[in-house]
């Protein structure tokens, strides 16, 4: 488009338009001059304007391409050993806790010669944000539901998402081969959540199997590539490519990887592109069993090396024409990211104190002090940071407030150490390997504690944990012990100058203890009709700081004398109660004031 063109669609005016041309050195003769895309994006992130690239198919060769497929569904219902039956490995045993943590693709061929492009996803509830990409960048949902568990909340979470991003869904009904398998029921709550089967007139199609016995993989198959057939997959092959960033890690030899999707066009060996706001030129594409090769084509997963940075899993790859272009175009996106990102925290931050202001006039009783609980996160991969992040977040409490300072991939490093003790932060590492001793002693002597785990739960439960110690939790009054007035004695003839005549409550004690340090309140016909300090306990005579249940004694109240047969004493003391870690069956966890 042309500068006077740009300058319409941003609402600034041609003068400033041009000024910002004049500074990322680009020749300005005319405001009738074509702009190409990547400065015209870069001008338009400089004024302030959000950019999304849409790719034309004009003039271009479009062939009908695989399908992508996501697996889906919830924790342990069988989603990777399904996609291992079909491709004859097993994933499942390498990972950690028997539980998948990643988001793996790879490509099946079918006996018939056609291939099947699989996202596998993980089911856990952590995982969610990776579950969102994986549906991003899908054409066909696979619900795997276990026929002896049925729905859960991760199957309506994934069904959310695909319906969310438009996508049809296929359903798998996985375990078949066990005893308590009912796959009907499966169907029928899949019908009241409001799936439209096919067995019940709707469009959706459902598929009994079994990973194990390798029953019905074939009917799946078939149910896909009908699905696929039906939606007429096409895409065009020359041009610029069209891609998705699934996944992102660092590898100690070559550098930062990215898991990526083509969507459109083909991504050749040695063009320069931005990925996010990171940029690189392309040093080699590897496919899925990590084989070279010179191009990747729609529908197509390949590692691609040689960026600069680490990109965000779901960011876009554009491809542009010279280095100093990607250069510039990522510089561009960093300053617009962290302009936008500067933004948001300040909209958190004057957001939580208005909210804060508004509990208090609200409530006007003194609120426990809410203390903060500071963590960098390392991990083995882009998305795993961003899931553990966001798990870790959960667990924000009205006690404690989960501050990330710093998420990154790859091993504990020095700086990480430097980083927590300048903060007073502790470091988790999830799924990466021990930090060397000279680390350890580092973090040792600096106080900083490491808290290293593979398995999702047990991280969310160690760390759960640690913020129930760390919260001041909130004084409240309880009950500690319950008594019943049998008989009042009285002690006379006291000298006028020390007050009235003394009463005793004789009593028995049915619940719990009475201390004598402890406030007493006394109960009539379940009304409380005073409350006041204990003056006096006595068991057999002798003055004793407790009585237990069952036992019987003599209370004096002071400022009380009205005792009356059947009143109950009640003991009451100060307990601070600690918030709860509360873990559910699904996976999904929080912390309960």
């Amino acid at each position: 488009m042309t500068i006077i063109e740009l300058a319409k669609r941003c609402g600034e005016s041609i003068s400033v338009l041009q000024d910002i041309l004049i500074n990322v050195g680009e020749k300005v003769d005319s405001e009738y001059d074509p702009l190409g895309i990547d400065i015209a994006e870069l001008v338009a992130m400089e004024v302030g304007v959000n950019v999304r690239r849409l790719h034309s198919n004009e003039g271009a060769e479009v062939l009908p391409r695989p399908p992508v497929v996501t697996v889906m569904g919830h924790v342990d219902h069988g989603k990777t050993s399904l996609l291992d039956a079909l491709r004859l490995t097993s994933v499942a045993a390498k990972e950690a806790g028997g539980i998948t943590q990643h988001l793996g693709a790879f490509v099946v061929g079918m006996p018939s010669g056609a291939s099947i492009t699989f996202l596998d996803t993980p089911g856990h509830a952590a995982f969610s944000a990776m579950r969102q990409r994986g549906a991003a960048v899908t054409d066909i949902v696979v619900l795997v539901v276990a026929a002896d568990d049925g729905v859960m909340p991760q199957t309506l979470e994934a069904m959310s998402h695909a319906k969310a991003a438009d996508v049809p869904i296929v359903v798998a009904v996985n375990k078949c081969d066990k005893p308590a398998a009912n796959p009907e029921r499966v169907k029928i709550q899949l019908a009241t959540e409001g799936l439209a089967l096919e067995e019940m007139g709707g469009d959706i199609q459902v598929v009994e199997v079994s990973a194990v016995t390798k029953i019905g993989l074939d009917k799946l198959e078939e149910a896909l590539l009908l699905q696929a057939e039906l939606m007429d997959l096409k895409s065009r092959v020359d041009g610029p490519a069209q891609a998705y960033v699934v996944e992102a890690r660092v590898d100690r030899g070559r550098g930062p990887l990215a898991t990526a999707i083509v969507k459109a066009g083909t991504l050749v060996c040695g063009q320069h592109v931005v990925v996010g706001t990171e940029w690189g030129k392309i040093r080699a594409i590897r496919d899925m069993l990590g084989k070279s090769t010179d191009r990747a084509r729609p529908a197509m997963p390949v590692e691609i090396e040689g960026l600069k940075g680490l990109p965000m899993a779901g960011d876009d790859i554009t491809v542009v024409h010279s280095e100093e272009r990607a250069r510039m175009l990522s510089e561009g996106r960093k300053k617009k990211f962290e302009k936008d990102r500067l933004r948001k925290m300040q909209e958190e931050k004057s957001g939580a104190l208005i909210a804060e202001a508004n509990s208090e006039d609200e409530e006007g009783e003194e609120k426990p002090k809410r203390v903060e609980m500071t963590m960098i996160v390392k991990a083995d991969v882009q998305g795993t940071v961003q899931a553990v992040t966001d798990a870790l977040k959960s667990l924000d409490s009205p006690q404690v407030f989960v501050n990330i300072v710093h998420g990154g991939v790859g091993p504990i490093s020095e700086s990480d150490v430097d980083l927590a003790q300048a903060c007073g932060a502790f470091i988790v590492g999830f799924n990466i390997r021990n930090p060397p001793s000279s680390i350890n002693q580092a973090a040792t002597q600096a106080g900083v504690k490491i808290k290293l785990h593979r398995v999702i739960y047990h991280l969310l439960e160690d760390i759960g944990n640690s913020i129930v110690e760390k919260a001041p939790g909130t004084f409240e009054t309880q009950v500690a012990g319950e008594a019943q007035v049998l008989s009042i004695f009285e002690i006379k003839g006291r000298s006028k100058a020390r007050g009235e005549d003394v009463k005793i409550a004789g009593c028995r004690v049915m619940d719990g203890r009475l201390t004598k340090s402890s406030t007493m309140r006394l109960l009539r016909s379940g009304e409380v009709v005073f409350e006041g300090c204990c003056a006096s306990l006595k068991r057999e005579k002798q003055d004793v700081e407790a009585v237990g249940k069952g036992n019987e004694c003599g209370l004096v109240i002071q400022n009380w004398v009205d005792f009356k047969v059947g009143d109950v004493i009640q003991c009451l003391e100060q307990v601070n109660r600690k918030p709860k870690f509360i873990s559910s069956q699904s996976g999904a966890v929080r912390i309960e004031c």
